[in-house]
């Protein structure tokens, strides 16, 4: 039997992962998941830059965290795309941090190495720190988020999603089934579903505003 012909190809659902843009508390080196700093002035260009990026991508929808921070970039990346509308999803806020939240990252890191929790949250083996939450349940509810969006959605739609870097990372974890690297401020990452569920990681990280200082 030939291969299937490509064009003939029922056309994916595409997200567009987007981290939120660098903020206050990214500058100053504190941990940061529930807690929320604003973008900074060099982290909004960096946005800009990726909405000028994105500017031709037809979005059906977009979603974003909660946070400040997320909805802050996902504003700016849909200035482009004044019909497509915003919608928030709790699951899709970052790691909590607990007691540790807008603290300096060093005092975390003195008590625990950082490569060793950050593997064991992305593989749901991590307890969670003192008033957070455990890496299973993160992880549930970043699936189930992830879902919702799937489900909400149709083949050929582009569908921008504003999130954080654990929680993005997550994700593509899930779908990719192995380790990718860690993602920048106002990078892109994107994944393709088919119609039968299939999925796949079609790049990670690109960053159309590498070349500012952000």
């Amino acid at each position: 039997m030939p291969p299937a012909d490509p064009a003939l190809s029922p056309t994916p659902l595409t997200l567009h992962l987007v981290r939120h843009g660098r903020t206050v508390y990214n500058t100053e080196g504190r941990l940061q998941g529930w807690c929320d700093s604003p973008l900074t002035e060099e982290g909004l260009d960096g946005v800009r830059v990726t909405a000028d990026h994105l500017s031709a991508t037809p979005f059906t929808a977009a979603y974003a965290s909660p946070s400040g921070r997320t909805v802050a970039t996902a504003r700016e990346l849909l200035r482009h795309h004044p019909d497509t509308s915003l919608t928030t999803l709790d699951g899709l806020r970052e790691f909590s941090f607990g007691d540790y939240e807008a603290t300096p990252e060093v005092e975390l890191w003195a008590r625990i190495d950082p490569h060793e929790m950050f593997t064991g949250v992305l593989m749901g083996t991590f307890e969670g720190l003192p008033g957070g939450e455990s890496s299973s349940d993160y992880l549930a509810r970043v699936s189930a988020a992830f879902e919702e969006i799937a489900a909400a959605h149709s083949a050929g739609d582009h569908v921008l999603v504003v999130g954080h870097g654990v929680t993005l990372m997550a994700y593509l974890v899930m779908v990719h089934g192995a380790a990718v690297a860690p993602l920048a401020n106002a990078s892109i990452s994107t994944v393709e579903i088919d119609a039968d569920g299939g999925r796949r990681v079609v790049r990670t990280g690109h960053e159309p505003a590498a070349q500012l200082r952000f």
